[in-house]
């Protein structure tokens, strides 16, 4: 029986964590810093922040831990796989060198172009004055991307002139999300969805398709958020498309960094469009999303531990996913996510759920009392299972219907795309 250890501490790092202690061969899952929601399904925290390597290295050397996955970003953009690599420990996700293509859209754009990959025409900028002269050669709708990690909130959409000239200055006037540099793109239509992949080089496990839903409000409305609910796999599309877009997006692209001496070994997230020409990629994620790595990893049925140990010795794991169900999930956030969090909201409501209900807890505390509490934008996530898209709306909704949530709210229409 073996001890892994989880970095992270929202909602996808708590499903990680589930999924890790369904193996046979996992006695102890540890999460750190993790959040108290997490003690609820057996995971043990532990109050290390993400980015003190030192200190997370000390902690699995001590606890004899026999694998790390990294959930966030930025301790991957920091150089958390070199470090641990360096000290002899066994760690699953990409080097720092291979996590720029998410932390810098320009080099992923670089990339893409490298690999022809199909993806929006772009240009890029350091000063506000240059990038504003830039858009009397464009077209509306437009897209203005912070080039750096934003905790998926650094993508806007310009609908015209006067939105692109705001959204600039808040990028490189006043430097929000500490932007220096920004990507502005073509607007590409069409239903988005997202391929995540386990990833060794050649060795390239799909998991089934799912979607996010990024925007604050129903309808797709409002600022960007880091996700507000997900549904996976998609019933609107063919099995065929994920290997369509493995050959066509992911394999290309691996091939792409290995001509520039890079290595990829981890989770590589594909942010897909389908366009009316055929799937373009809007950006890549260099780890499991979040919220939907809470609607993927449950449809796992193989032994989530082997599969890693597998894919780091490059021998081909037994992989076999659930094909049945559809899988929904929803973000509880608080009332003004993300513009402000809110912390000290009571949740209650979650302390007993249906059996068919599973919360995934992400910005959580416990009060005096030991009761769990909110302690950020998005709370938890609530997910479900059915036989459709529609029933499993029905199930999950229904529930989140009937509870007086105050201070808090989720979108109603997650999954609409798929019924």
């Amino acid at each position: 029986m073996v001890k892994v250890l989880v970095i992270g501490q929202g909602a996808r790092e708590h499903a990680i964590g589930r999924q890790l202690l369904l193996s046979e061969r996992v006695e102890e899952v540890y999460c750190a810093p993790g959040n108290p929601g997490m003690l609820r399904s057996g995971i043990k925290t532990v109050p290390i922040k993400e980015l003190n390597f030192e200190k997370l290295v000390d902690f699995a050397r001590k606890q004899a831990v026999s694998l790390t996955v990294v959930g966030p970003e930025l301790p991957l953009q920091q150089g958390i796989v070199d470090y641990f690599n360096a000290a002899g420990l066994t760690i699953f996700g990409p080097s720092q060198a291979a996590a720029k293509l998410e932390s810098s859209k320009q080099f992923a754009k670089k990339v893409m172009q490298e690999a022809g990959v199909p993806t929006a025409r772009y240009a890029s900028f350091q000063d506000e004055s240059s990038a504003i002269q830039a858009l009397s050669k464009t077209t509306y709708p437009l897209v203005i991307k912070a080039d750096g990690l934003a905790a998926g909130k650094g993508v806007a959409i310009a609908k015209n002139q006067s939105d692109a000239v705001a959204i600039i200055h808040q990028l490189l006037g006043e430097h929000q999300f500490n932007t220096t540099s920004i990507v502005i793109e073509e607007y590409l239509e069409g239903q988005e969805f997202s391929l995540m992949a386990f990833v060794n080089d050649d060795q390239i496990i799909p998991m089934p398709l799912s979607q996010d839903h990024k925007p604050a409000y129903d309808g797709d409305r409002g600022p960007n958020t880091g996700g507000m609910g997900a549904y996976s796999p998609l019933p609107q599309f063919s099995t065929e498309l994920g290997k369509r877009c493995v050959e066509g997006v992911v394999r290309p692209v691996i091939h792409a960094l290995r001509r520039r001496d890079i290595s990829f070994c981890g989770v590589l997230y594909a942010g897909l469009i389908m366009t009316k020409t055929g799937p373009k990629v809007i950006e890549f994620n260099v780890r499991f999303g979040d919220p939907e790595t809470e609607v993927v990893l449950p449809q796992l049925q193989s032994d989530f531990y082997e599969l890693i140990l597998g894919l780091l010795a490059q021998q081909p794991p037994q992989v076999k996913w659930q094909n049945n169900d559809i899988y929904l999930g929803v973000v509880v956030s608080s009332e003004n996510y993300p513009q402000s969090s809110a912390a000290g909201i009571r949740l209650s409501s979650f302390n007993s759920v249906p059996a068919d209900l599973t919360i995934n807890y992400a910005g959580v505390a416990q009060d005096s009392k030991g009761e769990l509490v909110s302690n950020g934008g998005r709370i938890l996530c609530a997910t479900t299972k059915a036989s459709n898209i529609t029933q499993a709306r029905t199930i999950l909704y229904s529930w989140l219907n009937q509870q007086k949530l105050v201070g808090m709210r989720y979108r109603n229409d997650i999954g609409k795309h798929g019924e």
